[in-house]
């Protein structure tokens, strides 16, 4: 991990020209929210990176718990923050729409301890097994463990086609496996514990026992009604629907039919 440089962050201006290209206005508010808090730990950290990274050695042996909180949350560089955050631009305005915003926010809340306590659990177990203590003080940060679970509920959600890799088209079921390999030897500096963490911890949601234990935690705290994240909307004839609002992209064929019967009447 190497500390943040001083200066221009060019990766920060990036972003933000990024995210008003997209247009406040359509982006769903929890994918925005993320978006906010990421940038705001950015320019003013809770802590120094070396206080906020994650390792089996400041964790489990000295009991700093409260970096399983942190981590996620800080980031190495400008850079850093840019790729992470144009991936969860994407992936938010997709999930956040089709799960609806409050079970969003559970499942970001959720994946952000999970991909961490994964995340030691590797390291802790590739120590054991290699015989080697340093992956014991293999300190990360990011957002990036969260976005490969995102990305297997994406992939889920999404079934079908192909996803681009270095050139290379590959079956999206298997896209996550192929970004995970091609960033550890295009960077190896990079974090294979803590990506391969959220993949393992996407697949718990997704072919686990992982979504069903959320959905009783929901129901037991009052979570939400019927199905976990959706609620019901109401569009301008007053008609219940269960889907989330579009935040200004493409309308469903039925509701394009009732726009268009409501204009024809009005005239």
């Amino acid at each position: 991990m190497q500390r943040r440089s001083r200066g221009v962050n060019a990766g920060l201006l990036l972003l933000l020209s990024q995210i008003f290209h997209v247009g406040i206005n359509n982006i769903p508010p929890v994918t925005l929210a993320a978006l906010a808090v990421n940038i705001w730990f950015f320019l003013s950290p809770l802590k120094p990176l070396l206080s906020s990274c994650l390792s089996v050695e400041k964790c489990y042996q000295e009991k700093e718990w409260q970096r399983l909180l942190l981590s996620p949350f800080h980031h190495a560089d400008d850079w850093h923050l840019y790729f992470n955050m144009v991936s969860m631009l994407w992936k938010g305005i997709h999930l956040e729409r089709r799960l609806g915003s409050r079970w969003f926010a559970y499942v970001i809340t959720t994946f952000s301890l999970l991909t961490g306590v994964v995340y030691l659990f590797l390291e802790f177990a590739l120590a054991e097994f290699m015989g080697d203590p340093g992956f014991k003080r293999n300190c990360g940060v990011g957002f990036s463990g969260v976005l490969f679970a995102l990305k297997v509920l994406n992939n889920h959600y999404c079934p079908g086609g192909f996803v681009n890799i270095l050139g290379f088209p590959v079956p999206s079921r298997f896209g996550c496996w192929a970004e995970l390999l091609a960033i550890y030897f295009i960077s190896p500096g990079t974090s294979f514990a803590g990506h391969l963490a959220g993949i393992l911890v996407g697949l718990l949601y997704t072919h686990g026992p992982l979504k069903k234990i959320m959905e009783t935690c929901a129901g037991i705290f009052s979570f939400s009604n019927g199905y976990p994240g959706q609620r019901p909307y109401f569009n301008n004839s007053g008609n219940s629907r269960s889907t989330p609002p579009s935040y200004g992209f493409r309308l469903s064929p039925e509701e394009m039919r009732r726009t268009r019967l409501h204009r024809f009447d009005r005239q």
